[in-house]
């Protein structure tokens, strides 16, 4: 307690220090608790259920013919078909249970009102594998699993329940309309239980053998070429995931052999054998399944290095402030030492005044860290917003108080050991000329200093790649004309619309918008564009031969009358589609460049002929031939892509609209809200955006890492011209004798700034050529984040050496200046 109040009123009577010390920490470890808030929610969290380190999550790569249908909760290859899910529930031995899920877009109306939201398709054995407990009423069991179609029962979750529904107990035995079929509520998820995929928090959990109802049209339960459920299991006591994965293959092998491979047509050889050996994947999954998980890997880790970098200049910092003041404090040291205080004592006190400091800066950091995350939040699409958790929970606050004591530790360790063994005789009689111990000092202050500057030069290049890369994002020619135009999402389907009356409210949709003045184009589709949405089929095409393996699959979409047009799409020959392209008229298509090149059909497309089911039927006229534009990425080529009337889909149930306008298209929105409610007041709007909002969305991940990483390598670089700014400083003071003594040898104003900037140049030469290095390493490892552009930009490096050399030039003129200004007669009598 006695180092404790000493530290406290030694930093007192220094607030300049303190507050510089406490600032740059606040920031530093502020950064670093924020991205490892995000770090420990994403990539380390355990699922919040029983023994989740015996869960493991199942996949099935190799070739898979036929249907395939996943989503956010992880990529095609770990999607089984609902024939084998049940075959290895019923064979397997080395699991408690297997469970199955699967999310869907959810229209939830409770007495009257209807909200747009998201569901979850359990199994049966979905929750006892997990094995939480309700908070209200029962949960899914394999009683309510049993029969395709007929359990129309539904758990909500513990969020939905309190801010939907007020956390009312007479919810229980309700009727809740879920994408118009009506459900009984019988029971409440537990707080904190979200579901087992990151980025999808599910508002009600409904029976997997339901899918049919809550997908209109769905009928892929009896079907083993169509892939679309996501499993995971439990481990059995004293079971491995080695073990688990040997033991599974066996009954996978069987059903794969004996049943699937039958039913495979038009396969090669060569193809047919990687079907027979395919084999199930078992993987650790106590962290849930999700895509997230690896897409998010590579930025959080790019980021939390970013950030550690940031810390380590700052503590650099803080040790130089530390060396500096004891300099100041070498007679204190010398008197105590020489009164018979033991060097443990003084090191205890020095490493207690510098664990305060660290303490004050993580305590501060906190605010850091909240606007860190707020700033993430900003660049990030609504939809992550709405599922992942922006703040500063538990795990955060530990690793921040962590944190703090290393910090502390690592800054004030070497400072008190070095002012703790003064020459005691020298320093008592105030000897002239430097103290003992002080070149060692000063060889390790410009240590860290070209360290500083060797670290912000890499995060200033990586920064600087990171900028170049957005901005060529943002040159790409999109191929659409995306001012002006709202887009918006009406599920129909999932309000209990039948496909013929889904159609006839989209069209009178287009009809009263487009007669809203303002308006001067409206249209559909049923693939919201830029969305990460992609919708494939095989297709068949007059004068493609398709052979055994022969790559026949395109990218489409359904489309209403003048969509080309409203989008600024040029076509290129033939014609756009029309009202009379609707039920019953003759099938047309219309296709893109890349269709074309792909199947050979030139620039006289229009007039062929083509199918998306058999090779035998050409049934569908191709009608037209449109410019390539993006599909479901921005950064990605345009894909093969053919267009169908939305009017001709005979179980469409969902459409996203297009509409431009002559007014601010942020004012129209309202204007959208108030045209749906007019036609159906039931019927929520989804996603209602610009679409530029939509492109920026799509590109999230390049604007928050450039962002990110613009901010925290100016920050870097703030924090080492404040380093070499200090080492500087505090150099001139301690040479004020040499240089007056050059003065008086006949040594000017000009020659003395030339000596200090030349040790800033030599200190930024050091620390530039080993940030190149380093920053060449950081980029290399985060080459899959940068578009188009190689790790080693010269002309990026270049540019941030420069800056890099301005800052530090502008850190050493004023020490420089100082220096040059020394009064030789005064310096001669310094002491």
């Amino acid at each position: 307690m006695t180092n404790l109040k000493l530290a406290v009123r030694r930093l007192l009577k220094t607030p300049f220090v303190t507050l510089v010390a406490v600032v740059s920490l606040a920031l530093g470890i502020g950064a670093n608790t924020a991205i490892f808030s995000m770090f420990d929610q994403m990539l380390l969290a355990a699922l919040p259920v029983v023994e989740p380190e015996r869960l493991v999550k199942l996949a099935a790569p190799g070739p898979k013919p036929g249907s395939n249908s996943c989503s956010s909760i992880g990529d095609c290859e770990q999607v089984f078909s609902y024939p084998m899910f049940r075959d290895l529930e019923r064979q397997q031995e080395v699991f408690t249970h297997i469970a199955g899920h699967r999310d869907f877009g959810a229209n939830l109306a409770y007495r009257g009102q209807t909200l747009s939201g998201s569901g979850l398709l359990v199994s049966g054995s979905y929750f006892p594998v997990l094995g939480v407990k309700p908070a209200l009423g029962r949960l899914l069991g394999p009683d309510d699993d049993r029969t395709i179609g007929a359990h129309f029962v539904a758990v909500l979750s513990h969020s939905y329940w309190m801010t939907r529904l007020g956390g009312s107990p007479s919810v229980l035995n309700e009727p809740l309309v879920i994408n118009g079929q009506s459900m009984t509520v019988v029971g409440v998820a537990p707080p904190g239980f979200d579901g087992t995929s990151l980025g999808s928090r599910p508002d009600v959990f409904v029976p997997i053998t339901m899918r049919g109802l809550m997908f209109p049209g769905f009928t892929g339960f009896e079907q083993r070429r169509s892939y679309w459920v996501y499993l995971f299991a439990r481990l059995k006591p004293g079971v491995s995931i080695e073990q688990a994965r040997a033991a599974l293959n066996v009954p996978y092998h069987s059903i794969v052999s004996e049943v699937e491979a039958p039913l495979q047509q038009g396969m090669s050889a060569a193809t047919m054998a990687r079907f027979r050996a395919k084999q199930v994947l078992v993987e650790d999954g106590r962290r849930g399944q999700s895509a997230i998980h690896r897409e998010a890997r590579t930025p959080l880790l790019l980021l939390f290095s970013i950030t550690g970098i940031v810390l380590l200049i700052a503590c650099a910092n803080i040790a130089n402030l530390l060396l500096a003041r004891a300099a100041a404090r070498a007679s204190e040291m010398a008197v105590r030492l020489s009164l018979g205080a033991k060097r443990g004592q003084l090191l205890a006190q020095l490493l207690t005044e510098a664990c305060v400091l660290a303490a004050l800066g993580g305590i501060c950091s906190l605010v850091v860290g909240r606007w860190t995350l707020d700033l993430m939040a900003s660049l990030l699409p609504p939809e992550a917003v709405r599922t992942l958790h922006f703040e500063l929970g538990k795990p955060a606050l530990l690793f921040t108080a962590a944190l703090s004591l290393a910090t502390g530790l690592l800054f004030g360790i070497f400072p008190a050991l070095h002012s703790t063994r003064p020459d005691l005789l020298s320093t008592l009689k105030g000897a002239a000329g430097q103290p003992s111990g002080a070149c060692a000092a000063s060889r390790f202050r410009a240590s860290l200093v070209t360290a500083q500057i060797a670290l912000s030069s890499a995060l200033l290049i990586s920064a600087g790649l990171f900028l170049k890369s957005l901005v060529n994002v943002s040159r790409v020619d999109i191929g659409l004309k995306v001012d002006s135009v709202v887009t918006f999402r009406l599920s129909p389907a999932l309000n209990g619309y039948k496909p013929a009356a889904s159609r006839a409210l989209f069209e009178r949709v287009e009809e009263a918008l487009a007669a809203t003045p303002s308006v001067t184009g409206v249209s559909a589709s049923t693939v919201p564009l830029l969305s990460g949405s992609n919708w494939g089929n095989s297709v068949y095409v007059e004068g493609f031969t398709v052979e055994p393996d022969t790559d026949n699959e395109s990218r489409y979409n359904e489309i209403g009358p003048g969509y080309f047009r409203t989008l600024g799409i040029a076509l290129i020959s033939g014609r756009e589609f029309t009202d009379a392209d609707s039920a019953g008229a003759p099938k047309v298509a219309i296709v893109n460049e890349a269709f074309a090149r792909k199947f050979n059909l030139g620039r006289d497309a229009a007039g062929k002929h083509m199918s998306t089911g058999s090779r035998d039927k050409l049934d569908i006229t191709i009608v037209g031939l449109v410019q390539d534009a993006k599909y479901s990425e921005v950064k990605r080529a345009v894909p093969p892509q053919f267009f169908l009337p939305y009017r001709q889909d005979e179980q469409v149930g969902r459409s996203s609209f297009y509409v431009r306008t002559n007014l601010d298209p942020a004012r129209f929105i309202g204007t959208v809200r108030g045209v749906i409610a007019r036609l159906d007041p039931n019927l929520p709007v989804q996603d209602l955006k610009t679409m530029p909002q939509q492109v920026r969305d799509n590109v999230f991940l390049d604007r928050m890492i450039s962002t990110l990483a613009g901010a925290f390598a100016v920050l870097a670089t703030i924090l080492a011209a404040v380093g070499l700014y200090g080492v500087l400083a505090y150099t001139v003071v301690q040479r004020t004798r040499e240089i007056g003594l050059r003065m008086a040898l006949g040594a000017d104003a000009h020659r003395v700034r030339r000596m200090v900037l030349g040790q800033v140049a030599r200190l930024s030469l050091a620390g530039g050529a080993i940030g190149i290095a380093a920053a060449l390493a950081l980029s290399r490892s985060a080459k899959s984040l940068l578009f188009q552009i190689e790790g080693h930009d010269p002309a990026v490096i270049a540019a941030s050496l420069v800056l890099l050399a301005l800052v530090a030039l502008g850190a050493g003129y004023i020490p420089a200046r100082r220096a040059s200004r020394v009064d030789p007669m005064k310096a001669l009598r310094y002491e």
